[in-house]
């Protein structure tokens, strides 16, 4: 059994009312709409959770019928649209970058964003039992939302840590992201053909991801960092040398996102199968435990609310509603009924993998840091080979690539959102159903402006390095990455060895992890938040092992369990995830209205000063009683 949730199963509260759903609509429609910019804008998106949390705490606080549940949906809706431009703006505008298209058709954008992120939340039915009941996967970011909104609702002392770590947080993404120090410290040397680099975000939100996952947890991801770039990074630059005379950090970069991040691809495919493989009797269970629900259901007999997911004959039905119209939409564009048959079944296997696969890292790393990229490289791979297998070539093999990629990497974008929102709602006791509708609510709202928004952006900036591009064009780098995976795979010029070392890292960790596992060590060594951290810049991971290491100072001094929840700091380290994430959706809304300030002068040194004092602040809390 789990901890009681905030809201006994016993007790039901009104989640399903007009003005949750729209307040849940059109924050979906806002935070969508912004996080499509800046994806293209910075290749990365701000998670809306949280944000959205608060907006609802702030706004419902005028109604006298409000409660915690209530908020929760809206936040559960809210969050599908940022999760949702994810998906789309990282893929296709490959498209664009191809040459295949200069402007969206509104019905293929539309069909491909609602259908895709719907199919993504359906595929979490059967995850969530074996993830957040079974697994108890930490979910950090799902984890500081909930205290943010029990926080909201209790107010009092508990709120504290929470509204302090607000300050704090939001503060720091305010003078950050106003250039009074850089985002990231990095330096790097040549030493004789060799490149050493290293380098750190300075990010409170980072840390406090590290201190809600633990120290296991946030070393394993460093770990996949210290490999990519203490290891294979040097090596690689004094086998290949510096052609082109590049600066030692230009070099590290152009080595890492070209060729050693596709070790952290390998790592992640076969760590993303072994997951599968491992969690095969849980994913059953809840498979099994969904039909007994339904059964016991008919038969009249009384369900916990909080047990109750969508019935898995919904499920299939909606599964397949949702596959028949993308067919339908293939075929209308390739021609072929046979090659659209392949792609829907694609679409269909590739995408519940994917999607188990974010819903496995959003529990291990956080929804904002969840590689989607890497997931979708994965999937384009597949895809890639099985189509060049059955004819497709040239334009024709590579639309129909990214337009299959584009489905798996939104379901798999809404499928780690989701799982996050259902990891907040099992803690303060929300009904998993009724959060699963309206999941898919906000996602189809949200798609209805997705084509407008990505029409507008490249009509007023356009793409850099395409016909479209115009002045301030958008560098749109994750569309260049999938453009340029795809492009290898049907040339034949894409270096496989990197994908087969990463590989066969994952394989040496599957087998030290089982041995671990054998001798009863609490240290473990699963592969996921590793192939994490190849994939992702190290610049990410050394904030999240400050964030465990504090943890774990900090358990020590208390005398508890690094695990234990009653940890104060907890409450804090959420109330800096809060800061930042809202203080970074008020700085998207800025830079659209082309309004955001700027600070004349930066130093580094007074955005490490502050990061210490957070630190210092995250340590005297989580001492606390």
């Amino acid at each position: 059994m789990g901890p009681t949730p905030y809201i006994p199963p016993e007790k039901s509260l009104p989640e399903y009312t007009i003005k949750a759903f729209v307040l849940g609509v059109v924050l979906a429609i806002i935070m969508g709409a912004a996080n499509a910019y800046l994806g293209m804008y910075a290749g990365m998106t701000v998670s809306a959770s949280i944000p959205a949390a608060v907006i609802s705490i702030a706004i419902l606080f005028a109604f006298k019928d409000r409660n915690i549940l209530e908020n929760n949906m809206v936040q559960t809706a809210a969050s599908a649209g940022e999760s949702l431009a994810a998906g789309i703006i990282f893929t296709l505008p490959a498209l664009v970058v191809l040459g295949y298209y200069t402007e969206f058709p509104y019905y293929i954008v539309t069909l491909i964003a609602a259908l895709g992120g719907s199919l993504g939340a359906l595929f979490t039915v059967v995850l969530r039992r074996a993830f957040i009941v079974e697994e108890k996967l930490p979910y950090p970011e799902g984890t500081a939302c909930a205290e943010v909104l029990i926080a909201g609702d209790r107010g009092g002392s508990r709120a504290k840590p929470i509204f302090y770590g607000g300050i704090f947080g939001g503060l720091y993404k305010l003078f950050g992201s106003a250039g009074l120090w850089s985002g990231t410290v990095e330096t790097a040397k040549m030493v004789g053909s060799r490149v050493l680099y290293i380098g750190s975000d300075l990010s409170a939100a980072l840390i406090s991801v590290g201190y809600i996952v633990g120290l296991n947890i946030a070393f394993l991801v460093f770990l996949g960092g210290a490999i990519a770039w203490f290891i294979a990074i040097p090596i690689y630059a004094a086998k290949t040398g510096n052609p082109d005379g590049l600066s030692a950090i230009d070099l590290a970069w152009t080595l890492w996102s070209t060729k050693i991040r596709y070790m952290g691809v390998g790592a992640m495919v076969v760590g993303g199968l072994w997951s599968l493989i491992k969690l095969r009797n849980p994913i059953m269970r809840g498979i099994k435990a969904g039909l007994e629900v339904a059964k016991r259901k008919q038969s009249g007999e009384a369900i916990l609310r909080t047990e109750e997911d969508l019935p898995l004959n919904y499920v299939m039905m909606l599964i397949t509603a949702f596959v028949i119209p993308l067919f339908l939409l293939y075929f209308h564009i390739i021609g072929s009924i046979g090659i659209a048959a392949v792609m829907a079944i694609i679409l269909l296997i590739v995408g519940f993998l994917g999607s188990s696969i974010a819903g496995y890292l959003a529990g291990v790393v956080g929804s904002s840091n969840n590689p989607v990229s890497g997931i979708t490289i994965m999937s384009l791979l597949f895809t890639a080979f099985v189509l060049k297998a059955f004819g497709l070539s040239g334009m024709e093999g590579m639309a129909a690539t990214i337009l299959v990629a584009a489905v798996i990497c939104t379901a798999a974008a809404i499928a780690g959102d989701t799982m996050q929102d259902l990891a907040t709602g099992y803690i303060v006791g929300a009904t998993p159903k009724r959060q699963q509708v309206f999941e898919i609510i906000g996602t189809f709202f949200a798609a209805l402006v997705m084509a407008p928004v990505l029409n507008l952006l490249i009509q007023a900036y356009g793409i850099a390095g395409t016909p479209t591009a115009k002045e301030n064009a958008l560098p749109a780098p994750q569309a260049f990455l999938m453009a340029k995976v795809t492009e290898g795979v049907f040339t034949g010029t894409l270096e496989w060895t990197m994908v087969y070392i990463g590989a066969g890292i994952a394989i040496v960790l599957i087998i030290l992890d089982e041995i671990l596992a054998m001798k009863g060590s609490k240290f473990r060594t699963p592969v996921m938040p590793v192939a994490v951290g190849i994939y992702l810049p190290l610049s990410l991971g050394v904030p999240i092992l400050i964030g465990g290491i504090t943890r774990h100072i900090v358990s020590k001094a208390r005398g508890s369990d690094e695990g234990s929840p009653t940890d104060p700091g907890v409450l804090g380290a959420a109330g800096l995830i809060a800061g930042e994430a809202i203080m970074g959706i008020i700085f998207a809304a800025l830079i659209v209205a082309d309004v955001a300030p700027s600070i004349g002068f930066s130093s580094n040194i007074l955005g490490i000063v502050f990061l210490l004092g957070i630190l210092a602040w995250l340590y005297m809390t989580g001492k606390k009683e």
